[in-house]
């Protein structure tokens, strides 16, 4: 089974995206980063899935797992 995710993504024309993984329109749009970040963080929860935010320029930043993170930390203690 393989994880849902969802991107938050710069928009072209300005703001922020919130998109499910491989869609090609955005769930919801935002002037802010902030904005899309806290919405798509409370999506998804609901929804169980990755939270992968992107910085201006494509790269990823910082993903959050809300679901099953099928490759998690190994504990160092």
């Amino acid at each position: 089974m393989s994880r849902k995710e969802r991107h938050v993504v710069s928009n072209p024309d300005g703001g922020w995206d919130s998109k499910r993984e491989k869609a090609e329109r955005a769930s919801k749009h935002f002037e802010t980063k902030k904005e899309a970040m806290d919405w798509s963080r409370q999506k998804s929860r609901s929804e169980g899935s990755e939270l992968i935010p992107h910085k201006l320029n494509g790269r990823i930043q910082n993903p959050d797992s809300h679901g099953n993170d099928p490759n998690p930390p190994k504990d160092k203690n």
